[in-house]
């Protein structure tokens, strides 16, 4: 049997990019515990509170044993760390224009974490889409943007059994968009979402916007919510929550 990742997720934020900015990270156990981390830099940038976020997640996990599944929703931590990073320690820190790289001290804080757990378990980069009603993803950029509001939530730390987002409803496919060569990270074509679906104690609720659906579950234990594509995706979320289609 494999062993079972220490999941994580985390995110940044910046009022005005630069700006009062905020990161927020999640933590969870082989065993089932969950640890919520935030924190508020007065000045900063979005970029910066991204990788600060992803590195406080992984120091916190630093002397856990086993691989990590990090998730974030910024392409710019995992071209960086998986990709860029190789060309710019070759290049002296420089950039392929010659320039210095920006955030030098928080990229290599971030390759120190990642071969400091070369013994502990490698760390395994999954994008998650950012505001698609991914709980965990939706739960740090809550955090982030608390934090560069200046009205930190209050964070948990507890058994997983008792915490109120469904961290553990993680989409299957977690690519990295594709960037099309000398252009922007390819996308597809949105298309508007078939429904929102929330359950509350039990009960579905199909919402037409995304601020109903967040509305009825926000604090309430448990509580499991997200965005239907198609019909089908609908019955696969229904049928992967034990619903009935009916409901």
């Amino acid at each position: 049997m494999s062993e079972l990742p220490i999941v994580a997720f985390a995110d940044g934020a910046a009022k005005g990019n630069p700006g009062p900015g905020g990161w927020g990270a999640i933590v969870v156990t082989p065993s089932g515990e969950v640890m919520e981390l935030g924190g508020r830099v007065p000045h900063t940038t979005n970029n910066r509170m991204e990788l600060t976020a992803v590195i406080e997640a992984l120091r916190w996990a630093r002397d856990m044993p086993g691989p990590v599944a990090m998730h974030t929703d910024s392409t710019y931590v995992i071209r960086g760390i998986r990709d860029w990073i190789h060309a710019w320690r070759r290049r002296g820190w420089k950039t392929i224009e010659g320039k210095d790289v920006v955030n030098r001290e928080l990229w290599e804080d971030l390759a120190g974490l990642e071969r400091a757990r070369g013994a502990a378990g490698k760390i395994e980069w999954h994008f998650v889409r950012g505001h698609s009603g991914i709980p965990g993803n939706e739960r740090v950029d809550e955090i982030a943007e608390g934090n560069a509001a200046g009205r930190p939530p209050a964070l948990y730390r507890g058994p997983l059994v008792r915490y109120d987002v469904a961290v553990m409803d993680i989409p299957e496919d977690t690519r990295t968009p594709v960037r099309k060569p000398g252009g922007s990270a390819s996308r597809a074509k949105k298309v508007p979402p078939y429904s929102y679906l929330s359950l509350v104690d039990g009960q579905l609720m199909r919402h037409g916007t995304w601020a109903d659906c967040e509305r009825r579950v926000k604090g309430r234990t448990g509580a499991r919510f997200k965005k239907a594509a198609s019909a089908a995706d609908e019955k696969d979320i229904l049928r992967s929550w034990g619903v009935a289609e009916d409901s």
